[in-house]
């Protein structure tokens, strides 16, 4: 009976998984949105069943949006495939929320990576140059603008800044990798939490903000990070200092993560209004100088234990 459930259940959700992918695909407009939610069948199949099964539904589906679709269709499906199964992996084990939507991030990671090569490789499409193109073209017509509009030396040196910015936002790639991987989790899950507790009658959720907390490690890691990046020359260029410059933004950005967690923490631990927290995160964004503040603060909640330390007092 068991096993009958199982296939009943792969067939019905292989065939959801396939409507979605190829409406995503032939309906332009609905692909921001399906691209959200494509992964909820295989997290509600492996969620049930685990991901032994889950495997093989994939198999399934992967052919089938082949058959069905082309080829084309392999960098929309393996991502959400990946992330799905993690993600549902995670609920079938009774994961906490946090660590379902970091394993659910991995397995977007690994999806995306895959779906980056592919375009590489298979479909002859060189993202990072197509991307540097159409940064150069916006370049060119903003210092074509300046040099009718105003003095072609300070055109010439704001040409030059921009250029340098350009070049730290291409190097920036991994690290809006693993943002679009972050989101995408964070939404799919999110979605997938909505559908189960409406379906099966579940209350799965997300914890509070305030109670997120990052590993000690992370700190040791942050200042490893900052130090390398100290040891690096503005001369240095290839993989090794891209690397490093992607890691520092991403310690940095756990880091601000962490102190908005103890902004959250400490204004409920003071029965302060839930609106003052969020005031003040739109405070900081419009004036990104705040970020060094919430960042330090982070540092001290993680090396310092202030949530203990006011408990204790």
């Amino acid at each position: 009976m068991n096993q009958s459930k199982k296939q009943v259940d792969g067939a019905m959700f292989t065939a959801l998984f396939i409507i979605i992918l190829l409406t995503g695909i032939f309906i332009p407009f609905l692909t921001p949105i399906t691209i959200f939610i494509l992964p909820l069948p295989f997290v509600l199949y492996t969620a049930r069943h685990g991901w032994k099964p889950a495997l093989i539904m994939a198999v399934a589906a992967i052919l089938l949006s082949i058959l069905l679709g082309t080829i084309v269709t392999l960098p929309f499906a393996v991502p959400a495939v990946i992330g799905g199964i993690m993600i549902g992996e995670a609920i079938h084990k009774n994961i906490s929320a946090y660590e379902t939507w970091a394993r659910g991030t991995f397995g977007y990671i690994i999806g995306l990576l895959f779906a980056f090569v592919f375009i590489q490789l298979v479909l002859q499409v060189n993202i990072v140059e197509e991307y540097q193109q159409v940064m150069d073209e916006s370049l060119a017509r903003s210092t074509s603008i300046m040099e009718q509009f105003g003095n072609p030396e300070q055109a010439d040196v704001v040409k030059e800044t921009m250029e340098q910015l350009l070049e730290g936002l291409t190097n920036l790639l991994p690290f809006y990798l693993l943002i679009a991987s972050v989101f995408q989790a964070l939404i799919s899950q999110w979605i997938s939490y909505k559908v189960m507790n409406r379906i099966e009658k579940r209350e799965l959720r997300f914890p509070p903000f305030r109670s997120l907390r990052f590993p000690s490690s992370t700190l040791f890691i942050y200042l490893f990070v900052l130090l390398a990046a100290f040891m690096i020359t503005d001369t240095d260029s290839g993989t090794l200092a891209m690397a490093i410059q992607n890691l520092l933004v991403i310690a940095q950005m756990v880091l601000t993560i962490q102190g908005f967690s103890f902004l959250f923490f400490y204004t409920h631990y003071k029965k302060m209004s839930k609106a003052f927290p969020i005031i003040f995160v739109v405070i900081v964004f419009l004036m990104p100088t705040f970020m060094f503040i919430i960042r330090f603060i982070g540092i001290l909640d993680i090396g310092m234990n202030l949530r203990e330390r006011l408990g204790q007092k």
